[in-house]
């Protein structure tokens, strides 16, 4: 495999990479980052924890060095962890040339995003619908914009769905046309929306895009290191079933990520579990951002073993420690499946994936394992008396406890002012509520 030097990036960008011990440049980003310096557009596709981000950043790093001006890349990403994950490894490649970064995602104070976008920083990491809205409400604050050399749509298939169409486009008409800029689309599913794209027209005188599609969507590869299991659960137990593998000989020590498919879930599952002595935290859109971050951060340094998430922790986070992951919750799409497994088993590491499969989720199973080329084994090392003995009685009553604790400090009341709040907004606008993934952002 050749070096990051061989394949065009400079001293400094080598010496930081190495300083973060990333070595040598994985397949796609041997196979892009050349390409993209070379001035093509490129969709590039391979599975998570392949490097993607430093198949993009370290070419526009590169060009950044050569001729500073104003605002220089945008990277759009569909949530605000995946965008926190970013930028912090902008800063740390830039750390030693000045680098300016600037966040821009929901929950954090809109005036102090827009006036770091004010000041023209090198790159910005946002989420479509933040920035479409600092971009509407302060046209003359993004004036810098005129000069963006790239554009970069990390997680590609989620941003080209109509869930985001309205924002990305909001983003879109204050940054330079695509003859004028490089675009850049990176995702682990390259989806037929992603890959027409190469098709498109090209101007006079711009490189045609070019796509690597290191893992296609039609023959993807589940790692051979991540061993993919099944329980089958019984609806009412649930909870006993989770706490029981938990707290097991094989996991009880394990980094573990659940992931289910609604918030109140997650809120749920992290109040029983922590009334269990478990060290656990969660992820989900209804906790308040600084709340989210700090979750993230708790499960990264350890201080919590398990992390329960919705979707929002499906994609992208490199968290490389995590040695298990549980589908508490069967996902409706078998592209979300992939992506949540993808969280174990990164970097050749091993890791263990299994699913709680209970009588409604047959149909989706079926769909997953059609999807992904393999058969998930049966884990049989957790019996129903096990269920009983270790866990029944106590999730019993910590369900209880748990429900009547987010009664009364009201949190179904949250969700549910949270939605009517959006539908008003919705029809303030004169448009329909939109009942759609975006909210999470």
């Amino acid at each position: 495999m050749s070096s990051f030097k061989a394949i065009g990036l400079p001293d400094w960008l080598c010496n930081a990479l190495h300083a973060m011990r990333i070595i040598k440049p994985t397949s796609i980003q041997a196979a892009t980052i050349p390409e993209i310096l070379n001035g093509r557009d490129c969709i590039g596709g391979a599975k998570t924890g392949s490097g993607k981000t430093i198949a993009f950043a370290a070419p526009m790093l590169t060009q950044w060095a050569v001729d500073p001006c104003g605002v220089f890349g945008i990277v759009l990403t569909p949530t605000r962890e995946l965008a926190m994950q970013i930028a912090d490894q902008f800063a740390a490649l830039g750390a030693n040339v000045n680098l300016k970064v600037a966040l821009v995602i929901g929950g954090e104070s809109m005036i102090n995003q827009t006036n770091k976008v004010k000041e023209n920083p090198d790159f910005i990491i946002a989420t479509p619908g933040r920035l479409a809205h600092i971009i509407s409400e302060n046209p003359d604050d993004v004036r810098g914009f005129s000069r963006v050399k790239y554009l970069v749509l990390d997680e590609a298939d989620r941003l080209l769905t109509d869930s985001f169409g309205e924002d990305l486009a909001g983003c879109l008409k204050a940054i330079p046309d695509p003859t004028k800029r490089q675009t850049l689309l990176f995702t682990a599913t390259v989806t037929d929306s992603v890959r027409t794209l190469k098709d498109k027209p090209v101007a006079e005188g711009k490189l045609p895009v070019l796509l690597h599609e290191l893992d296609k969507i039609d023959d993807v590869v589940i790692p051979d290191k991540l061993s993919l299991g099944f329980i089958l659960t019984p609806f009412m137990v649930k909870e006993a079933m989770l706490h029981n593998l938990l707290t097991s000989e094989d996991y009880g020590d394990s980094s573990s990520i659940v992931f289910v498919n609604r918030s109140e879930t997650a809120e749920t599952l992290r109040r029983i579990l922590r009334k269990l002595e478990v060290r656990v935290t969660s992820l989900h859109s209804q906790l308040p951002q600084q709340e989210r971050t700090n979750s993230l951060q708790r499960f990264r340094a350890g201080a919590a073993r398990v992390l329960v998430t919705t979707d929002l922790g499906s994609r992208g986070l490199d968290i490389p420690t995590v040695q298990l992951v549980i589908n508490y919750d069967i996902p409706r799409d078998p592209d979300d499946f992939i992506h949540r497994v993808g969280r174990t088993a990164r970097a050749e590491r091993k890791g263990d994936a299994i699913s709680f499969i209970t009588p409604n989720d047959l149909t989706r199973i079926l769909a997953i394992e059609e999807r992904i080329g393999r058969k998930m084994e049966e884990y049989k090392k957790i019996t129903d008396n096990q269920v009983i003995k270790n866990s029944l009685k106590a999730t019993s009553k910590a369900k209880v406890e748990a429900r009547m604790d987010m009664d009364r400090e009201g949190f179904n009341d949250r969700s549910r002012n949270r939605k009517r709040r959006l539908e008003l907004e919705a029809q303030f606008e004169g448009k329909a509520p939109k009942r759609s993934k975006k909210n999470i952002n």
